[in-house]
């Protein structure tokens, strides 16, 4: 009524898709479908390579050519075949940490909001000591005290990436407890849970969705570097870092070797990073 008195035609729901849509860059919509791309490749990789990860199809360090794609690397396997692995390992991995410190933060920042005081106090302490701490270097000493693993390596990662979660998520909290809505439904007799569940999460959840979809990439490197020194799934198992590292002596001789998982670990954190550029947009805008 009032926007049809002012001659305003209402904006429609598609319209308002359509511009927000058209907000986001050339280069960040490169990255999200890069993202699912790389998604759909690492579901299918079983299907797509061309041989097993710790399969010898011929002699080794061979180019590219007779013996695969990128050729065999230094014990006679299918280097292609085991970039296709590596990437799925790497881009799983660095899924799982962001899923597993995103919950994680997001319980803590959401319990310390929500119920304040000595509750509040107490997790952001915990939290803040985490935060102070040198990340990759607690992470390197957590994943040396577990012995080298895969999932020893994402534990580590994840005990120092969760407090960046909590912080985000209780900064949103404590703006939303403030709010006339949430002070209605507490005086309309909801239950903590109910006032957690129902009327802070969705306030809080859109920050901790941009916090991790920027956070893809840089879990991406941080993986790698760790696996390049050593502190990943012991050999003869197909992780990028680790594959860099072993074909570090043949560089200069068989260059492909070393590269090709350099490469790789690149296209992932850079498209990770460009569709987290998008994402961050797209819901900034909605």
């Amino acid at each position: 009524m009032e926007s049809a008195a002012l001659g305003q035609e209402p904006v429609s729901l598609g319209a308002r898709r359509f511009r927000v849509l058209a907000a986001i860059g050339p280069m960040e919509r490169v990255g999200i479908a890069l993202v699912f791309l790389i998604t759909l490749v690492a579901l299918l990789v079983p299907l797509i390579a061309p041989h097993g990860p710790y399969e010898t199809i011929g002699p080794a360090y061979q180019p590219p050519g007779h013996y695969g794609l990128l050729g065999t690397d230094e014990v006679g396997r299918d280097l292609f075949s085991r970039l296709l692995y590596g990437m799925r390992a790497s881009w799983f991995s660095a899924l799982a940490v962001v899923a597993a410190g995103a919950l994680i933060g997001f319980a803590v920042g959401l319990l310390a909001g929500v119920r304040g005081g000595w509750v509040d106090t107490a997790l952001m302490r915990i939290t803040d000591a985490g935060l102070a701490l040198p990340g990759p270097i607690i992470a390197i000493a957590v994943a040396v005290a577990l012995g080298p693993s895969l999932v020893h390596t994402l534990i580590a990662v994840t005990v120092v990436w969760w407090p960046w979660y909590a912080r985000i998520v209780r900064a949103e909290a404590r703006a939303i407890v403030v709010r006339p809505h949430f002070d209605a439904a507490r005086l309309a007799g909801a239950g903590g849970l109910r006032l957690a569940v129902r009327h802070v999460m969705p306030g809080a959840l859109p920050a901790v969705v941009i916090a991790a979809s920027v956070d893809l990439g840089y879990l991406i490197l941080t993986l790698a570097g760790l696996s390049f020194l050593g502190l990943g799934a012991p050999p003869p198992a197909p992780e990028l870092g680790a594959m860099a590292y072993q074909g570090l002596n043949a560089l200069f001789s068989f260059p492909w070797i070393p590269l090709a998982p350099a490469v790789a670990v690149f296209v992932l954190a850079a498209a990770a990073n460009m569709a987290g550029d998008g994402l961050r947009d797209l819901l900034e805008d909605v």
